[in-house]
Order: C-alpha cells, then sequence, then structure tokens
C-alpha cells in the first residue's frame, strides 16, 4: 500500500513517535512512515492489543525503534516523547462493550493515559500532537451528517473518554501553546486488523467468516448503517494532520471517514460477493450503547487539512479481504 505519499516535504529530518504503534492503525502509520523515509519512527506499544508481529516486520530498518512500554505510566510517556517532532497517538482501549463490561480499565488507559502522552509532550517541547478521537463522541445526536461543532450524550464509557480527550486537548492548546490535533474516526477497517477475541471489529469477524465458511452473528436486523473507512485514507489523515503548516488547521477536531454510509447488511453482502460465498448471517439482539446511523461531514478535514479519500467501501473491502486471504498463517499467529 501508500504507493502515492501524503505529503509534499522531506521526513528525514523528522522524529515521529507512534503510540500504539504495533496495532491496527499504528502499525499502518509506522510502514507509511518507514517506507517514506522517516528519521525516526518510536513505537510505544504495551503489547496488550497490538502484536510484536506488526512491527517486527519492519524490524530491518534502521529507523524503526520499539520501546516496550504502557502509557499509565507517566515517567514512560515523558521518556517517549524526548527528541520527538510529530507525536501520532493511536494507544488506546477500543471497544464500546469492553468499556461497558470494564469501565475502569477503559477510564485509566484512555483518559488517564492520554493527559500522561500530553504532558510528555509538553514536556519534551514536541511540536505537534495529534490523536485518534473517535465518532462514538456524537452519542445520542441523532442528525446526519455528523458535524464536528454539533454532538449530543455519550452512550458509552468508551464515548465519555473519548470526549474527555478533547476536552483534555483543547485546554492542553490554550493553556500550554500546544499544537494539537483531533482525529474523529469513524470506523476505520483494513490490513493487520484483528479478527480474533471478544472485542473485534465488524470488518474482519465478517471476513473471517466468509473466508472459513462459517455464518457470523450480526447485532441487531443489519439495517444499522455507518461511515466505513479504510485505513489508508486514515493514515493519510495523520499524515496531513502531523505535518500541516495550515494555522488554522491546529487545535482542532475533524471527521475522518469517507462520507458515504453502508448498512451491515449491505457490507456483508459485499463481502460475500467478493469472496463466493453464499452463507448468511445470524441475527442477534442489539448491542448496549450502539448508535442506529452514522454519516460523517469531512468538508472540514477537506478545506482545513486537504484531507481528500481516495478508497470508497468496496475497492477498500476488495483490498482487506485479498490481504485476509495472503496472510492467513501471519493473522493466526498470536504476538
Amino acid at each position: 500500500m501508500y504507493n502515492t505519499p501524503f505529503h509534499d516535504q522531506p521526513l528525514d529530518n523528522l522524529t515521529f513517535l507512534v503510540t500504539g504503534g504495533a496495532g491496527f492503525i499504528g502499525s499502518n502509520l509506522v510502514e507509511y512512515l518507514l517506507k517514506y523515509g522517516a528519521k525516526k519512527v518510536r513505537v510505544l506499544d504495551n503489547f496488550s492489543n497490538g502484536f510484536r508481529k506488526n512491527v517486527a516486520l519492519f524490524a530491518d530498518n534502521p529507523a524503526l525503534e520499539v520501546v516496550e512500554g504502557d502509557i499509565r505510566d507517566r515517567q514512560t510517556c515523558i521518556d517517549a516523547c524526548v527528541g520527538v517532532d510529530v507525536v501520532l497517538h493511536q494507544a488506546a482501549l477500543g471497544s464500546v462493550p469492553r468499556s461497558i463490561n470494564d469501565p475502569i480499565t477503559s477510564n485509566d488507559v484512555n483518559v488517564g493515559g492520554f493527559v500522561n502522552m500530553l504532558v510528555g509532550a509538553k514536556e519534551a517541547g514536541v511540536k505537534r500532537f495529534v490523536y485518534a478521537a473517535s465518532s462514538s463522541t456524537y452519542g445520542d445526536h441523532k442528525a446526519l451528517p455528523k458535524v464536528e461543532d454539533r454532538i449530543g450524550k455519550p452512550l458509552s464509557p468508551y464515548a465519555v473518554t473519548k470526549y474527555a480527550n478533547e476536552l483534555y486537548a483543547d485546554v492542553f492548546g490554550k493553556t500550554y501553546g500546544m499544537e494539537i490535533i483531533g482525529l474523529r474516526y469513524f470506523n476505520i477497517f483494513g490490513p493487520r486488523q484483528d479478527p480474533n477475541g471478544a472485542y473485534a471489529a465488524v470488518i474482519p469477524l465478517f471476513i473471517d467468516a466468509v473466508l472459513q465458511g462459517k455464518p457470523p452473528r450480526m447485532n441487531g436486523d443489519g439495517g444499522q448503517t455507518r461511515d466505513f473507512t479504510f485505513v489508508e485514507n486514515c493514515v493519510q489523515a495523520n499524515i496531513k494532520a502531523g505535518l500541516t503548516t495550515n494555522p488554522e488547521a491546529v487545535n482542532q477536531v475533524y471527521n475522518i471517514a469517507v462520507a458515504d454510509r453502508t448498512s451491515l447488511n449491505d457490507l456483508f453482502n459485499i463481502l460475500k460477493e467478493e469472496a463466493g460465498s453464499d452463507i448468511t448471517p445470524e441475527y442477534g439482539p442489539d448491542r448496549a450503547g450502539d448508535i442506529r446511523d452514522s454519516l460523517a461531514d469531512i468538508s472540514k478535514a477537506k478545506n482545513l487539512l486537504g484531507y481528500d479519500p481516495q478508497i470508497r467501501i468496496r475497492e477498500g473491502l476488495q483490498k482487506t479481504l485479498a490481504w485476509f486471504k495472503e496472510n492467513q498463517a501471519f493473522i493466526a499467529e498470536r504476538n
């Protein structure tokens, strides 16, 4: 992937810190930065959700540095930020159901760890701090498409933690003069997304189902819609946010999506068609804390960051399905 760069300036004088760099989105960011010659790419990960195999792919690149550590430890965060120009903060405990089952740990990682990272970046004089925000922040606000300055009340502990990130980022930007950008991700999917575990996302679960010929379980009636976003678009947004020289673009929050809606039923049917499968899903009850529909307005990111998502849902699913087919042994190998 990443045959076309998303930046127009050299990276060989810049050091990046990717927290959660052994995870799905983080490892895709690491791949891009190393491919295009970043001076140094430091990964901070405790490998609770990320996998060593994801960074082992790039082990022969001398620009890669892997630090095993937990963002809940403040000194770890401070040390990791030393000498860094741009932080791309992806480390978090995702999943609405996980946060409902264990709100304390989700808060410790997603809020406490986030503040630790902000403090570390402030102490080290980091130039730019880009962090993974979430479309869950829109909560019970029903209007579509979702526009950044109109949100509702959160529907899960996870959503509370991600909204708290935005509030802290705003305060740190104003109080300490930091340049901070939040990216509200809308259902990111793609290569290296884990299909295993209790909190796996829907697309890797569906792909695993069609490849194994086992009917997946679908929450609700399958009519709920999402703005599914291929990871390459997400990487583009991070790179543009990390490197933008537009003063109006910093200390903002942006929707990162493709501005298109796909139902879970349509999503599954596309995957069935691409995989040549004839299985049908099993339907269950709605999942607690979930919204019915989601669709992003991405005009703010387009106007201020120059964000221009190139890969739509079907092409993204084709690329992801092809990767899963080619990497069955890699997927099966844990840590």
